[in-house]
C-alpha cells in the first residue's frame, strides 16, 4: 500500500538551490519518470540533504559511486525498491545521516558494522530484507537521538542482540519493531533494556518465539503506548492490567497466536477507551465477551476467534461500536441468536460467526449494515428459511452460509448481489431450482453440495457471464438428467464436482474443453458409455495457474488498516494485516480416503474420478498423458481390456483405483516406474499373469489384487509355475446374468460387493 502522495500521476520532484545552506530535495516518486537519471549522476550533487526513491522499480545492487559522495544527505530513503546484495561500505561516508530507509528490498549478508558508527541516526529501517548475521542494539550505544528501530526480519536466522550487563541505554526509542528474528540467540524473554524505556509509542516484538506471562509493564511504563504487537509468540496465563491505569492512548492490541488463558478484563472498554483494533486470535481465553468492549467508541476491528468464549454475542458491542467493521467471533463456543436486537454497525464489512452454536437466523437489524462484504455463518446451528435481505447487500463478496440447517429456496434476491465472488451454502436443507443468474461475472467459487437441489432455472446458463469461475461443486444434491454442457463454457474452472447426484448419459466431450481443470469427480452418477480419450486434453495440474489464486480469497488483500505515524519529514507507514483470507475447501477420495483439500494444499492436488458408474468399454490410453494427475480412480464400472501400459507417463500418480471392473491381460511391468504410487487396486478384475513386484509395487499389498485367478506372484502366495484354469463369461448375457448361470464367480463378487462401496 502507497502513502498518501506517492500516487502513481505524482511528478519527479527537484528542488536545488545553489547555496549549502539551502535545503535540497530530490523526490522520485514512480519508477518510469526516473530512469534518465543514473545513481552515478548523483555524484554532482554533492549538496543534497534529502533524497527519497522509494516505491519505484530500481533492482540490482545500491550504487556505491555518487551515493557514497553525498556527506551532506541527511535522509535516504531507498524503501520498497528490489535492490539486492550486500550495504555498501562505503555508506559509512554518511556521518550526517539521521534517516535511514532501506526497508522492503532484497537485501543480504550480514549487518555491516558502521552503523554503531552513524551516531546521528534518528530512524533506522532495516525490515524485510534477507539480512543474515547479527546485529547488536548495544553496538547502537551512543545513538543517544534515535527514536526509531524498524527490523522486521525477512529472515529468521537472523539474531538480534539486545542483551549486554555494560550497556546502559541513553536512548528513549519511539517506535520499536523487532520481529520474526533469532533474538538473543533464542533466550525467549522479553528484553531487558525495555524496562529502561518510558517513551514508546509503537512495539512491535511479534513472531520471536518468547515466552512467560502478558508483559503489562511495556504498558505501565510507557503512558503514551498507542501500538503494541506481540502476536505470534508463546505467552501464557492471564491478562493482568493495573485497575488503576487508564490505557487512553493506546490504539492497537495484537496479541494473536499465543496461549493466553483466563478471561478478558471486565473492564477492558474502560481501561482501552479509544482502542481501534483489538486482535486476540488464536490464543485460549474463555469466559464471556466481556460487555464493556462495547465502550470502545473508536474500535473498528475485533478479532476474538479461535478461544473458548461461551455465552452469546454482547448487545452492547452492536450498539456502541458504531465504527466496527471487522468483525471475527469464529470458532468459540458461542451461543443464542445473532443479532436478535437492533444494532449500530453501519460500516460493518466483514462478520465471521462461523464454527459455534447460533441458533435460529440471522436477525433483521444486520440489513442495515449496507456495507457488508463477507459474511461468514458456517458450520452453526441455524435453521429457518434464508433471509431475502441478504441479497440486498450490493457489495457482498463472500457470502459462506454451509454447514446449517437452512432449508427452503435460494432467495432470487441473491441475482441482485453482482459483485459476488464466492458463495457457499453447502450441507443445508435447501431444495428447488438454482438461480442460473447466481452465475455472475465475478463468480470464482459456488459450493452447494449436500443439499437437495434438483437442477437449474433456466434449463442452462450459456448465456452467463461467469467467466471467472474456478470451482464448482454440487456434490451430493438431487440432480438428473444429462450433465449439462454449458458448464464448459466456464473456461477458468479448475475444480468441478459433480460426485452423488442422478446424472445419466454419457460423460459429454464438451468438459474436455475445460483445459485448465485439476480436479473433476463425477463419481456416483448413472453414467454410462466410454470414458472419453478427449480427457487428456485436459491439464490435471500440468498448467501453472498464474493467473488465479486457488488457496485463498485473494481480494482480501486490499482489506488492511493503514495507520500513518508523522517523525519529523518521512511519513511511516505501519500496515496491519489481519487474518482475513479465506480459504477454499473441497472434499475429494484420493488413497481411499475422503479429505478436505483446502488452501495452498489445492495448488498441488490433481485428480480425475469417476468411480461407481456404468461405464465401459476399455480405458482410453490417452488418459496416460496426464502426468501432472496425483489421484485416478475408475473403479465400480464396467470398463473391459487391459491396463493402458502408458499409465507408466503418470509421473506425479499417487492413486490408481481400477478396482471392480472387467479389465484382463497382465498388469503392465512398465508400472514401476511410477515412484510417487502409494495406492494400487485392480482388485475384483480377471486379469493375469506375473504381478510386478519393484519399487513402489513391493509395498503393495495382497488385498491390491484379490479376486483376480489368474495372477500370480508376490504378494500373492501363488506361484507362476500352476497353472489355473478358470471359466470365464463368454458373452454380454452372461455378464447380464443377474441369478446362476455360468461364468466367473469373481464377477458374481463385483455385483455384490459394488453395492457397499457405491
Amino acid at each position: 500500500m502507497m502513502p498518501a502522495g506517492d500516487g502513481p500521476d505524482e511528478k519527479v520532484e527537484i528542488l536545488m538551490g545553489t547555496e549549502a545552506e539551502t535545503a535540497r530535495l530530490l523526490s522520485c516518486k514512480m519508477f518510469p519518470y526516473f530512469t534518465f537519471l543514473a545513481f552515478v549522476e548523483l555524484m554532482a550533487l554533492s549538496k543534497l540533504k534529502r533524497l527519497r526513491l522509494r516505491a519505484n522499480h530500481f533492482n540490482g545492487s545500491l550504487p556505491d559511486k555518487g551515493l557514497c559522495e553525498m556527506k551532506n544527505l541527511r535522509e535516504l530513503d531507498l524503501s520498497r525498491n528490489r535492490f539486492n546484495g550486500n550495504i555498501p561500505a562505503c555508506l559509512q561516508n554518511l556521518v550526517a545521516i539521521r534517516l535511514l530507509d532501506l526497508s522492503e528490498n532484497n537485501l543480504e549478508g550480514t549487518m555491516p558494522p558502521f552503523i554503531s558508527n552513524l551516531t546521528s541516526l534518528e530512524y533506522l529501517s532495516l525490515s524485510h530484507n534477507r539480512f543474515d548475521g547479527l546485529i547488536s542494539l548495544p553496538s547502537l550505544a551512543n545513538h543517544s537521538k534515535l527514536a526509531v528501530f524498524d527490523l522486521l526480519s525477512g529472515n529468521k536466522n537472523f539474531e538480534v542482540e539486545t542483551e549486554d550487563f555494560r550497556w546502559i541505554p541513553s536512548v528513549q526509542l519511539k517506535i520499536l519493531r523487532i520481529s520474526n528474528c533469532t533474538l538473543n540467540k533464542g533466550a525467549s524473554a522479553i528484553p531487558s533494556f525495555l524496562s529502561s524505556q518510558y517513551d514508546l509509542r509503537v512495539v512491535d516484538l511479534s513472531n520471536n518465539g518468547l515466552k512467560g506471562t502478558f508483559p503489562s509493564s511495556i504498558l505501565d511504563q510507557n503512558k503514551r503506548l498507542e501500538e503494541l504487537t506481540l502476536a505470534n509468540n508463546f505467552f501464557e496465563g492471564a491478562i493482568n492490567l493495573s485497575p488503576h491505569h487508564n490505557y487512553s492512548y493506546m490504539k492497537k492490541l495484537d496479541i494473536s497466536v499465543n496461549n493466553i488463558q483466563g478471561e478478558l478484563p471486565m473492564n477492558i472498554g474502560m481501561l482501552f477507551p479509544n482502542l481501534e483494533s483489538l486482535n486476540a486470535f488464536r490464543n485460549a481465553l474463555q469466559g464471556v465477551i466481556p460487555p464493556s468492549i462495547g465502550q470502545m467508541r473508536k474500535l473498528q476491528t475485533l478479532d476474538l476467534s479461535k478461544n473458548n468464549f461461551t455465552g452469546e454475542v454482547p448487545e452492547e458491542i452492536g450498539m456502541g461500536c458504531s465504527f466496527l467493521w471487522i468483525l471475527k467471533l469464529s470458532n468459540n463456543n458461542l451461543h443464542g441468536k445473532i443479532f436478535p436486537r437492533q444494532i449500530n454497525l453501519p460500516g460493518l464489512a466483514l462478520l465471521e460467526l462461523d464454527n459455534n452454536h447460533f441458533i435460529g437466523t440471522i436477525g433483521n437489524s444486520l440489513a442495515n449494515s449496507s456495507q457488508l462484504i463477507s459474511l461468514d455463518v458456517s458450520n452453526n446451528s441455524m435453521s429457518g428459511k434464508i433471509p431475502s435481505w441478504i441479497g440486498k447487500f450490493s457489495t457482498m463478496v463472500s457470502l459462506i452460509m454451509s454447514g446449517n440447517s437452512f432449508e427452503g429456496f435460494i432467495p432470487s434476491s441473491f441475482c441482485n448481489m453482482k459483485d459476488l465472488s464466492f458463495l457457499d451454502l453447502s450441507h443445508n436443507n435447501l431444495s428447488g431450482m438454482v438461480h442460473s443468474c447466481l452465475f455472475v461475472s465475478s463468480l470464482e467459487r459456488l459450493h452447494l453440495q449436500g443439499n437437495n437441489f434438483i437442477g437449474f432455472r433456466p434449463n442452462g446458463v450459456s448465456n452467463s457471464s461467469s467467466t471467472h469461475l474456478v470451482s464448482l461443486d454440487v456434490s451430493y444434491n438431487k440432480l438428473s438428467g444429462h450433465i449439462p454442457h454449458w458448464i464448459s463454457t466456464f473456461s477458468q474452472l479448475r475444480i468441478l464436482l459433480l460426485k452423488g447426484n442422478q446424472f445419466q448419459g454419457s460423460i459429454p466431450d464438451q468438459l474436455c474443453q475445460l483445459n485448465k481443470l485439476r480436479m473433476m469427480d463425477l463419481s456416483h452418477n448413472n453414467l454410462e458409455g466410454l470414458v472419453p480419450a478427449c480427457l487428456a486434453n485436459i491439464s490435471f495440474g500440468t498448467l501453472r495457474d498464474e493467473d488465479i489464486e486457488l488457496d485463498i480469497i485473494g481480494w482480501w488483500e486490499m482489506m488492511s488498516l493503514l495507520q500513518t505515524y508523522e517523525y519529523k519529514s518521512k511519513e511511516y507507514s505501519i500496515t496491519s494485516h489481519g487474518d482475513l483470507n479465506k480459504q477454499e475447501e473441497v472434499e475429494f477420495v484420493a488413497k481411499y480416503r475422503l479429505e478436505d483439500y483446502k488452501g495452498t494444499v489445492l495448488h498441488y492436488m490433481a485428480g480425475i474420478d469417476l468411480s461407481c458408474n456404468k461405464l465401459s468399454g476399455q480405458v482410453p490410453s490417452e488418459i496416460g498423458a496426464l502426468n501432472g494427475i496425483h489421484s485416478l480412480n475408475l473403479s465400480h464400472n464396467l470398463l473391459s481390456g487391459s491396463i493402458p501400459a502408458s499409465f507408466s507417463n503418470l509421473e506425479q500418480v499417487e492413486s490408481i483405483d481400477l478396482s471392480y471392473n472387467k479389465l484382463s491381460g497382465e498388469i503392465p511391468q512398465e508400472l514401476i516406474k511410477l515412484k510417487f504410487l502409494a495406492v494400487f487396486s485392480v482388485s475384483y478384475n480377471n486379469l493375469s499373469g506375473m504381478i510386478p513386484y519393484q519399487n513402489q509395487f513391493a509395498t503393495f499389498k495382497e488385498t491390491s489384487y484379490e479376486n483376480n485367478p489368474l495372477l500370480c506372484g508376490a504378494p500373492l502366495n501363488k506361484s507362476c509355475n500352476s497353472s489355473v484354469h478358470v471359466l470365464l463369461p463368454s458373452s454380454k448375457e452372461d455378464d447380464d446374468k443377474e441369478n446362476g448361470g455360468e461364468g466367473s464367480k469373481a464377477f458374481y463378487a463385483v455385483k455384490a460387493i459394488k453395492g457397499i462401496w457405491c
